[in-house]
């Protein structure tokens, strides 16, 4: 029964963390995008949310197939042992993702902002003729 209740308190706390982590990072992160898609909203609301849908299904599909223990552990110490190590692991792959996408999406804003004005400023306008 001791490996039943340590499945059950690893999904329980790993998917609500995953849930929690996703939550937190589609709704502060709205911001971010649209400033990096340079104030496109649809495309940055877009974006959030294919990112938060991936986030779950790597997250979660690290977690269902990390479930499984190679031996059962012989006491409670034992078993709060390897929950601990199988959700210290949940949360170091989440946070690799979120910097990650951090990193991607600062180049991504970085690029648009440096593509968004002139590198220097023009020094005459050259006007197109009129045809008649």
């Amino acid at each position: 029964m001791l490996i039943v209740t340590t499945y059950a308190v690893y999904l329980v706390i790993s998917i609500t963390v995953t849930i929690w982590v996703a939550q937190t990072l589609q709704k502060h992160g709205r911001v971010f995008l649209v400033d990096s898609f340079l104030g496109n909203e649809t495309l940055a609301d877009s974006v959030n949310h294919l990112l938060v849908v991936g986030f779950y299904l790597i997250n979660i599909g690290y977690v269902s197939l990390a479930l499984r223990m190679s031996d059962r552990p012989a006491d409670a110490a034992e078993a709060i042992e390897r929950l601990s190590t199988k959700i210290g692991v949940v949360l170091l792959i989440l946070g690799v993702m979120h910097f990650i996408n951090i990193r991607i999406f600062s180049s991504m804003r970085r690029r648009a902002i440096e593509g968004a004005r002139p590198p220097v400023r023009p020094q005459q306008y050259v006007v197109p003729p009129v045809e008649a």
